[in-house]
């Protein structure tokens, strides 16, 4: 079968020939139909992520490596023990698979479990980017319904993420103070699911007018480029005095200063970070007492939220949103553009 594979890291993205994947017990063999490509992938192509004055944290890049964990794709074998699954079916894939017997595995929060036993696919063994792809066992399958094929293997990440973030954020319906930071793939899904899951239009945050533009299509009730004089003015003014929550799916050193600011004098303000574009940012400690303030990191999301995200996809609840389509053969040209905020949404590699 073919796998683009990064061999080693930063290095471009190699086509080579590897044997077809036999699936044993409750194993499954599912064969690729689109892989969606996020930021995740860029840390893992260069090996680390960046955490601020210089240094550096490396990724678990185990080389080679089959890239690629926004999975969507065809049953076509199964092992023994698999029941109810049809060979045929397409599915979507949930990659954030762990040793099932840590006290998180045990909890049903595989997402969590350690670096070092993760069975992740596409970051600890080989996923998307290949033509097949084997999966530990059919409960990480999930019916996506009518979507998109391009689209449907991004609810296993960016649509994951956006849905566990916007959980932790707890908006009420119709609620005015939810500022998200980002108008790219992953802000533009979470505009969607806020809506479908929480019946909020949010306020959209970016320094790109074009991916803004775009998210104002897609439902935001206002969007503000954050490069501008009087954003944050202008953001006060929206929210009545503040936001009560904000969620950055973007992580970086400026989108951080610019969001941490946004709940003036409000008390109890919830920031929730996401992204892991890289740096650092300084606390104010006695400001964090003083508003009762919470700094929250949200990773990923669990098959629990998996599963009540994918009934609200499956039920076309959640209006799709577009997806540029390319072939696996333009891997590396993918990640390059990602890189440099060349993408303005969504993309997926296509076999």
């Amino acid at each position: 079968m073919k796998s683009y594979q990064v061999i080693e890291s930063g290095e471009p993205i190699k086509e080579v020939e590897l044997d077809i994947p036999k699936p044993e017990g409750n194993q499954v063999l599912v064969k690729t139909i689109a892989c969606g490509v996020c930021h995740t992938d860029i840390h893992i192509h260069d090996g680390f992520f960046d955490v601020g004055n210089g240094q550096k944290m490396a990724s678990r890049l185990k080389q080679p490596l089959t890239m690629g964990h926004e999975i969507f794709g065809e049953v076509v074998a199964t092992g023994e023990t698999v029941k109810d699954v049809e060979i045929g079916k397409k599915y979507v894939v949930y990659p954030w698979i762990g040793c099932g017997e840590c006290d998180s595995c045990i909890e049903d929060n595989e997402h969590e479990c350690g670096p070092f036993t993760a069975q992740n696919i596409g970051v600890s063994v080989n996923g998307g980017y290949g033509e097949f792809v084997l999966v530990k066992d059919q409960k990480y399958l999930f019916d996506a319904g009518d979507t998109p094929d391009e689209l449907a293997g991004s609810y296993a990440c960016r649509g994951l993420t956006a849905y566990s973030a916007l959980k932790k954020a707890n908006p009420k319906p119709n609620d005015k103070k939810l500022v998200i930071i980002s108008a790219g793939g992953l802000g533009l899904l979470a505009v969607k699911i806020a809506q479908a899951a929480f019946n909020v239009n949010p306020i959209v945050v970016d320094i790109d007018d074009a991916k803004l533009a775009t998210a104002k299509a897609a439902g935001a009730s206002e969007v503000i480029n954050s490069m501008h004089e009087g954003a944050k003015e202008r953001i006060m003014e929206l929210t009545g005095g503040g936001a009560t929550a904000v969620i950055d799916y973007v992580g970086a050193e400026a989108s951080v200063k610019f969001g941490y600011d946004l709940f003036g004098f409000n008390k109890n303000g919830l920031y929730v970070l996401v992204g892991m574009l890289g740096g650092k940012f300084e606390v104010q400690l006695p400001l964090m007492t003083f508003s009762s303030r919470t700094l929250q990191g949200a990773y990923l999301g669990s098959i629990q939220e998996m599963a009540e995200l994918m009934d609200l996809v499956k039920a076309g609840k959640i209006e799709p949103v577009a997806v540029e389509a390319r072939h696996i053969s333009k891997a590396n040209d993918t990640i390059a553009d990602l890189k440099n905020g060349n993408i303005k949404g969504l993309v997926c590699l296509k076999y």
